[in-house]
């Protein structure tokens, strides 16, 4: 596995030489392709995958055979959802989804600053909308835990957007495991509005009564942008407990731009979008420590969040939550990352 990360830092630098929207396309299908061929599937499996009893976390009547998940973003269409599972991921985000097909933002909307190991992305939910995605579940060949994460169109007012959200929790609610509600990104206008308390209570309630409608239910987070101020987070913790929704991914990316290395002048003319990464880290735990602790540790976390080695999972564990995800860590560090942070974590 040492070897295979070396390969790999040797390898990342031939990748960032290319745009980064297009080389992670150009991955993927190539992944798929060696995951399609069985004795290459068997070879990923075998390099990627590690188990240990220790792993395995059970939360709302799921159990994770491992705390590391991929975080929404990455597979936004359910297109290699299996070959993702090859890897080693206990679990798989994918979206944000939106009921109908959209192209998101003018490229280039995706961008690396490697000194900073992060990424900066203005992708405005560009998918091919929620009930395609639900059609491609319906064939995978991978048992992998699958959380469907939704939003609402770039194009819908915001207040209709229950609207959107109803619509793909329909499209999605027998081929998913859990579901995430998306009012946090910064990359749609308007959308981080309806972080405000009425208008989120509206779209939660909602979706709990639409949620026992449609027979068991499936757990239902909020995710939530790291740039909320302690007050907002205590609103937050009070709309979890009064719409009785099972939990929260803590955190999205932020619009925040301090304390980067990256050339200042660099990073105005990237303009807009959202920053994950290593710069991320340290926000995205003081908001799981501050909900854990307001709360009593009464209200599950999956952690995301400038995570990249199994250190950073730990402290994010041990700040409160339950599960991790990784998006830009597994962009700088590989196909191993999961299994490496799982050998971490019981070592």
């Amino acid at each position: 596995m040492y070897l295979c990360t070396r390969m790999y830092g040797i390898i990342r630098k031939i990748l960032f030489s290319i745009d980064p929207e297009k080389v992670h396309y150009m991955v993927m299908k190539r992944l798929q392709w060696a995951y399609n061929i069985t004795p290459l599937r068997a070879l990923l499996k075998n390099m990627y995958h590690f188990k240990h009893p220790s792993l395995q976390r059970t939360l709302w009547g799921i159990t994770f055979p491992n705390p590391v998940g991929l975080a929404a973003g990455f597979d936004k269409d359910a297109k290699y959802t299996d070959a993702l599972a090859a890897l080693g991921f206990g679990f798989v985000e994918i979206g944000t989804l939106t009921p109908r097909p959209q192209s998101g933002n003018p490229k280039p909307r995706l961008f690396r600053l490697p000194a900073d190991r992060a990424l900066i992305n203005r992708m405005g939910f560009n998918n091919e909308g929620s009930e395609i995605a639900a059609e491609r579940l319906k064939h995978r060949k991978e048992k992998l835990i699958i959380g469907g994460n939704i939003g609402k169109n770039k194009d819908t007012p915001n207040e209709d957007a229950i609207k959107d959200y109803e619509a793909s929790f329909r499209h999605l609610y027998d081929v998913v495991d859990y579901f995430v509600v998306n009012v946090s990104s910064p990359n749609t206008p308007g959308l981080r509005a309806l972080q405000d308390k009425e208008p989120l209570m509206h779209i939660l309630h909602t979706l709990t009564q639409l949620n026992k409608s449609l027979g068991t239910p499936k757990p239902l987070l909020l995710k939530i942008a790291p740039d909320l101020t302690n007050e907002q987070l205590d609103d937050i913790i009070n709309i979890v407990k009064e719409t009785e929704i099972q939990g929260l991914v803590a955190t999205n990316t932020t619009i925040d731009r301090s304390n980067l290395t990256t050339d200042k002048a660099a990073v105005e003319a990237i303009g807009a979008g959202g920053l994950s990464g290593a710069p991320v880290r340290c926000r995205a735990t003081e908001v799981i420590s501050y909900i854990t602790q307001k709360s009593n540790g009464t209200i599950p976390i999956i952690a995301v969040g400038g995570i990249f080695t199994a250190a950073d999972a730990k402290e994010k564990l041990d700040a409160g939550a339950s599960l991790v995800q990784v998006y830009t860590g597994f962009v700088y560090e590989g196909p191993a990352t999961a299994s490496n942070i799982c050998k971490g974590l019981i070592s």
